[in-house]
């Protein structure tokens, strides 16, 4: 086969992983394709991604490992060359499709539908995606399954059989179908003559004319389900003579004495199944008792039928079996089989999976784990009282043997039985440790973790579920983190099935509370998959947040709490609105453990810790919160120790102050802790600022006003001064050219322009306002008559900033500013001379660096051509004179030396 392989690395380490689980199935290949394998040799072929020769691959083998992918890793795979995407659309990929994770609108049901030609089985989620199917024009549909189905509607059900006349199976639930009536079973009836199966939960009322539709035009139907409904009619059941298996299971109001007179008398049933209802001892005496062909009557948590303590402790049906609390379930299913004296009863369902012949029993196998995993699960979300020497004993051990079920859907819901049934108190999340510890025992984890890692999104979502509400045990964490649950859990949280990706972090939140598991977590990439999760999908962030802080908080390890501080501070400071940052903030102990990682003894911590505090403290919440938690004092001594330390943590930690101080409470306790708030906070504005990318963050981020508010109201010059500088870099039009750069859309231009010529008016306002407060009107007079050496010292004396020697600049900033001079805007040629004029003036401690800088770069050029330019500003040339005469200065200084 001939493949472009320029798009294929993306996806080998995955595909490579399914093409070993597909080699093990060889008997599903052609005889060609195991002659190859057997020619290569099996080792060859699944060596590592890199050496993969994909264009060999024939194309059974290929078509083989298409049936492993779900639909959107097809659609993945498919994209890679022409032949794949051909491949990828064979009929025989497309008989079945499980639309569960993915909302089918009109417009992608009709997308698909060239593929649905031959399509036999459909899984659907909720009434948008139900109204939709028509859409597919899969006429030639046998099974149609549906959950979360409590909106749909007679007209759509309607629909959807009018359209599918093939229909040989319905299930709509385990969510309850209220609206749905008596007049849409008829509709069901007349338009799917084929039907066989028959599945519906939570309807409010059965009708007899709905039933007898049934009776009269489906005489194939064998499996008929009405579960947890208000009412049925149970006379015109028992006219329903086709049926094998019938399920009432939860179904209320149903009158005993009549159904057990007449659904006796039904020829070829085989399973009743009357769970979570008030039948009695007598009409399940009767049913027993009467019908010849009755094999097995399920009777789980019926509470008049417990209440009888003599009916549970007889054995007087013969040659039948009743499956209840007080029965053994696997005795009961053991005794189907002719001859099992060497099997244990646990082992019955796998013994039966086993048989070659297994035709007799297999129809009333399958129905059994479909009625026991749905009773198990209904049971395990109703919690009642006194079951737990039936989970102990039994429940468990059930649900774990369903998990191994055949039927997909059975698996997902012993699954989601499994997840629920351990839990004994949702708010605090509180689980059984009896009931965890007998998951344990029975090999639940192994098995959990087995199915977490199949390719079907469903039985990862459950699985991962379960694994989650287990690992609240620290004894289940532990026996997943040792079989590899983690690595596990970490690559589900980067799935794009968003429910798979939720349950995987609700996962790695109760691990990431055990401190031996925090580092193996960030080792297998959970931090980055949390982050990427909450990214994905901004309104979904509870668990990984607390993952996250769990990790931050408690870890003992350096690059743990590195990578996990630097996570929420990305969160915080992610897209244009303070959701995230809000979320992190409630986060319990989020905050205060950011300000204990400012402590830490290691640099890149508190770096991170510092970030994470200034994103956050764009929130008005947040700020009190974080002062609340000791912030103030924590950043406080940070930015008074970190003056040795990199660029990076001293522009956060004064980034978080200055954030902090925005509540004028924090300003006076800042002032008290010692910090100059306002001088560190400018100057790392300042800092930041020379980056034009920077530059337009602070802009959109809210800078300009704050960075205008302390350049005319500090009452720190330094303060002021680093202001104006600020300011003076965000607008000398490198940010500008920068935004129309990474600008995306016209529109998002014209209002990104629009924006920045606002703060640039009111920057430019504040920056002439400030450097005007150095300047005395008269002097300046003068020294536009006259520049002696008098009133430029004059002029000097009363510009200079004597806190202002201290700063140290590089060559590009002092380059920038001499640029500056060249501006159209006189306010910023005026702010760059005013500037140069503080870093040249001489007692500077890095005067003399300065002016070697602008000699050795030759400014001094640039500033006599400056001086002498008819459009520079009167006090612009006033300050460039004097600059001049700094230079002169300097450099006679130097030759003296």
């Amino acid at each position: 086969m001939k493949c472009s392989s320029s798009r294929i690395p993306f996806y080998l380490n995955h595909i490579t992983q399914l093409l070993l689980d597909s080699l093990q199935q060889l008997e599903t290949m052609s005889r060609r394709v195991r002659r190859k394998l057997e020619d290569k040799g099996k080792d060859k072929i699944v060596s590592s991604s890199s050496s993969l020769d994909w264009t060999s691959l024939d194309y059974d083998a290929v078509l083989h490992l298409f049936t492993c992918l779900n639909h959107r890793d097809r659609a993945s795979l498919a994209s890679t060359c022409k032949t794949w995407r051909a491949l990828g659309a064979s009929s025989c990929l497309w008989t079945s499709l499980d639309l569960r994770p993915h909302k089918l609108n009109p417009s992608t049901a009709t997308s698909l539908a060239s593929r649905c030609v031959h399509l036999r089985s459909l899984r659907f989620r909720g009434v948008e995606s139900a109204d939709s199917i028509i859409n597919l024009k899969a006429r030639s549909l046998l099974e149609v399954s549906g959950d979360y189905c409590r909106k749909i509607t007679d007209a759509t059900l309607a629909m959807i059989a009018a359209r599918h006349e093939g229909l040989e199976s319905l299930e709509l639930g385990p969510d309850f179908c209220e609206k749905i009536t008596g007049d849409a079973i008829e509709v069901v009836a007349f338009c799917c003559p084929k039907l066989k199966k028959l599945r519906l939960s939570g309807l409010r009322d059965v009708t007899s004319e709905a039933v007898e539709a049934l009776a009269k035009n489906c005489t194939q139907l064998t499996d008929l389900g009405l579960l947890d409904c208000l009412s049925v009619d149970e006379d015109a059941l028992g006219r329903v003579v086709s049926l094998k298996y019938l399920s009432v299971a939860g179904t209320s109001n149903i009158k005993w004495s009549v159904a057990s007179s007449k659904w006796d008398k039904l020829p070829k049933l085989i399973g009743l199944d009357v769970s979570r209802t008030d039948v009695g001892p007598g009409a399940v005496s009767r049913l027993l008792t009467s019908s010849k062909s009755l094999k097995v009557l399920c009777a789980v948590n019926c509470s008049v039928l417990e209440e009888d303590t003599s009916f549970m402790s007889s054995n007087r049906f013969k040659g039948k079996v009743l499956l209840a609390l007080f029965t053994n379930v696997f005795e009961g299913v053991a005794s189907l089989f002719a001859d099992t004296s060497k099997k244990k009863p646990k082992e019955i369902f796998s013994y039966w999976r086993g048989l070659e012949d297994k035709a007799s029993v297999d129809e009333t196998m399958r129905w059994i784990e479909w009625i026991v995993s749905h009773t198990l699960l209904r049971t395990a979300e109703s919690n009642p009282q006194g079951l737990d020497e039936f989970w102990l004993k039994q429940g468990a051990a059930l649900l774990l043997t369903l998990m191994q079920s055949s039927q997909e859907d059975v698996q997902e819901r012993s699954a989601t039985g499994l997840a629920t049934f351990v839990v004994i108190d949702d708010e605090n999340a509180s689980i059984d440790c009896g009931r965890a510890e007998a998951v344990m025992r029975e090999g639940g984890i192994r098995l959990l973790l087995d199915l977490a890692n199949s390719w079907r999104e469903g039985l990862q979502s459950e699985a991962a579920k379960a694994i989650a509400n287990l690992s609240v045990n620290a004894d289940v964490a532990k026996t997943v983190a040792d079989e590899g649950g983690i690595r596990i859990l970490a690559g589900l949280a980067k799935s794009m099935n968003r429910l798979v990706a939720e349950e995987a972090a609700g996962g790695l939140w109760n691990l990431s509370v055990g401190e031996e598991h925090k580092s193996a977590i960030a080792q297998a990439g959970g931090v980055k998959a949390l982050v990427d999760l909450i990214f994905r999908w901004p309104n979904a962030t509870a668990g990984g947040v607390h993952a996250l802080v769990m990790l931050a908080r408690n870890c003992k390890y350096e690059g743990v709490q590195e990578q996990a501080a630097r996570a929420l501070a990305n969160l915080a400071a992610h897209g244009d609105t303070n959701n995230n940052n809000a979320a992190v903030g409630q986060e319990a102990g989020a905050l205060e453990a950011l300000v204990q990682l400012t402590q830490s003894p290691h640099e890149g911590v508190k770096q991170e810790a510092a970030g994470a505090l200034w994103n956050l403290s764009f929130d008005d919440k947040n700020r009190e919160f974080i002062a609340a938690a000791g912030g103030v004092e924590a950043l406080v001594t940070l930015a008074q120790s970190c003056s040795n330390a990199s660029t990076g943590l001293q522009e956060r930690a004064a980034g978080a102050l200055w954030g902090l101080s925005v509540s004028e409470a924090n300003s006076i306790a800042i002032g008290r802790e010692g910090g100059d708030v306002h001088e560190t906070a400018a100057g790392a504005i300042w800092n930041l600022a020379f980056n034009p990318g920077n530059a337009l963050r602070i802009v959109e981020e809210g800078g300009v006003p704050a960075l205008v508010h302390l350049c005319s109201s500090s009452a720190s010059k330094m303060a002021r001064f680093m202001a104006a500088l600020a300011l003076a870099y965000m607008f000398d039009g490198r940010m500008d050219e920068y935004a129309l750069m990474i600008g995306t859309s016209s529109s998002a231009s014209t209002s990104k322009t629009i924006s920045l010529d606002g703060a640039r008016r009111m920057a430019f306002k504040h920056i002439e306002a400030f450097v005007t407060t150095f300047m005395d009107p008269q002097i300046f007079v003068a020294a536009a008559v006259t520049s002696t050496p008098t009133i430029l010292s004059q002029v000097t004396e009363r510009a200079c900033i004597l806190e202002a020697g201290h700063l140290r600049c590089s060559g590009a900033e002092i380059g920038r500013f001499v640029t500056m001079l060249r501006n159209p805007s006189s306010i910023l040629k005026a702010c760059a001379a005013f500037a140069l004029v503080q870093f040249t003036v001489p007692g500077g401690r890095h005067a003399m660096h300065h002016a070697s800088l602008m000699q050795s770069g030759g400014e001094a050029r640039v500033l006599r051509s400056a001086a002498a330019a008819a459009s520079m500003p009167r006090e612009a040339k006033i300050f460039v004179k004097i600059i001049i005469r700094n230079l002169e200065h300097h450099q006679a200084e130097s030759s003296i030396q």
